[in-house]
């Protein structure tokens, strides 16, 4: 794909953003933001035998990090919890198709930081 193509996804997914609203009771919560630029990012997860069924975000900021979010929302869906935690900041780079300066970088990853922030936090709350 063409750096257009890129810039148009991420202004497609930040004009409308799939899996937005809220959870009734997820198996996942955390909320975040990024106190350099106030992006801020909550996701809310329900687990089927440790797989994501379902997965939903609130958030608000820049185009980079509620595109990101948009587009990993979209990218978690039936991945299992192991799967999540494995994803880097190459996945979402990758995803986004765009160079990022390290500033954007941050925003980019907010969603991931907070998505996997509630991972561990669960774990930690009920370890098995």
């Amino acid at each position: 794909m063409s750096m257009d193509l890129y810039r148009e996804l991420i202004l497609e997914h930040y004009q409308y953003p799939r899996n937005m609203g809220d959870l009734k009771d997820p198996d996942i919560h955390h909320h975040d933001k990024n106190p350099l630029c106030g992006d801020q990012v909550g996701i809310g997860v329900k687990l089927d035998e440790n797989k994501v069924v379902d997965i939903k975000f609130r958030g608000q900021g820049c185009a980079i990090s509620q595109a990101s979010t948009s587009i990993l929302t979209e990218k978690a869906k039936g991945m299992t919890v192991e799967q999540l935690k494995a994803l880097t900041k190459d996945d979402i780079q990758e995803w986004l198709g765009v160079p990022l300066s390290p500033t954007r970088l941050k925003c980019a990853l907010l969603p991931l930081t907070v998505l996997q922030a509630g991972i561990y936090k669960k774990e930690e709350e009920n370890p098995s």
